[in-house]
């Protein structure tokens, strides 16, 4: 009684506060002039005379210089237009020189000064979800692929690299100790990420949901699911129209419900990390598939064997990526040298995509 209470008590929390953001946010016309200041949430996209990023729920398009960073204080005038604002102008700019960010941009530093830039800015999404030096061609790519999610370190990557990292250190470590250490990893890279929003929730998400699924408790790893679920849109109403947020909850959902069906019914790959990742990427594919199509209109019937093709690669560049970052910044030489170990991972990884996302 007192849990199904608990339930039903949090449910209409979560209820009303939908409702009352739904009925009382901002409703904006069309030429509604705004001025918003606001902390900069996400790492900006440089394309080739823009940077776009997101900032209060509206889409950002402001020229290339001054260059603008996460965690950045803004203050930008413009004219609302179907969820954008238009004829945008950065009024002021107050940079964050807090020592994670001072830390992020030195890291990214040395990915620059240490590979090729495409091979740079790969590392720089995985590891550090930066997304400012990935080229539009690149970009086209990775979203025709089906494996955007991943080089920005989206929450759908977070969700991954924790079923990944089990995979991994359960052949290792006993269990238990392998889900603790894999949830310090999710956690130790949502801290290098920089904790953008889809970061922390879907960390938050995966450690409740996939703690319990490895301590074998399914039915419980899906009432922790979905009481994260509940509980960050009750904090943040505002992401129950965030497609990120969605990519972090089914993914995660999916994962827990489908993996171990899946994983049986391809007992003919003999390769046991091979077919774990298959299934992982599968079972995450399935989920989020409709939500993709829905958004962008577009689906590439091949992505769970286009992730399950390179998605192997991803702990290992996001591990050899954030140590050769932190040791560059003791001193260049020693972290370009961790660096190029990733060198024929990223490589693999850029041509895939680029040949199966065309």
């Amino acid at each position: 009684m007192s849990r199904n209470f608990l339930w039903i008590s949090l449910f209409l929390v979560f209820l009303l506060r939908i409702i009352f953001y739904l009925f009382y946010r901002p409703d904006y016309s069309e030429g509604t002039k705004i001025r918003l200041t606001a902390r900069v949430m996400s790492e900006p996209i440089r394309y080739s005379n823009s940077q776009y990023f997101h900032l209060d729920n509206f889409k950002v398009y402001l020229p290339l210089y001054p260059e603008i960073s996460y965690g950045d204080e803004i203050t930008i005038e413009g004219k609302y237009s179907q969820g954008k604002l238009k004829e945008t102008k950065l009024t002021e700019l107050k940079v964050n020189n807090g020592l994670l960010y001072k830390l992020r941009k030195r890291i990214l530093g040395v990915y620059e000064k240490s590979l090729p830039s495409r091979d740079a800015a790969l590392i720089a999404g995985v590891a550090l979800g930066s997304k400012k030096n990935i080229g539009t061609e690149f970009w086209e790519s990775l979203k025709k692929s089906g494996t955007a999610h991943v080089v920005v370190a989206s929450g759908m990557n977070i969700t991954l690299v924790a079923g990944f990292l089990m995979s991994f250190l359960v052949t290792l470590l006993s269990r238990r100790r392998a889900i603790v250490f894999a949830l310090v990893g999710v956690w130790v890279y949502s801290f290098f990420a920089g904790f953008d929003a889809p970061i922390v929730r879907a960390a938050f998400m995966g450690t409740l949901a996939f703690g319990a699924q490895e301590l074998g408790r399914l039915n419980l790893a899906l009432k922790s699911l979905f009481m994260s679920f509940f509980v960050i849109l009750i904090v943040k109403p505002e992401w129950i129209s965030d497609i990120g947020f969605w990519l972090s909850f089914v993914a995660t959902l999916s994962i827990l419900t489908l993996n171990g069906k899946i994983e049986a019914k391809l007992k003919f790959i003999k390769i046991d990390y091979l077919r774990k990742d298959l299934a992982t990427t599968t079972s995450a594919q399935i989920g989020v598939a409709p939500i993709i199509f829905a958004t962008f209109g577009q689906f590439n019937l091949l992505s769970p064997l286009i992730n399950a093709a390179v998605l192997w690669t991803i702990p290992l560049i996001t591990i050899l990526g954030l140590l050769g970052g932190l040791l560059g910044l003791i001193y260049v030489p020693l972290g370009r040298i961790v660096l190029w170990l990733s060198f024929p991972l990223t490589t693999y990884f850029i041509k895939m995509v680029s040949l199966l996302g065309n």
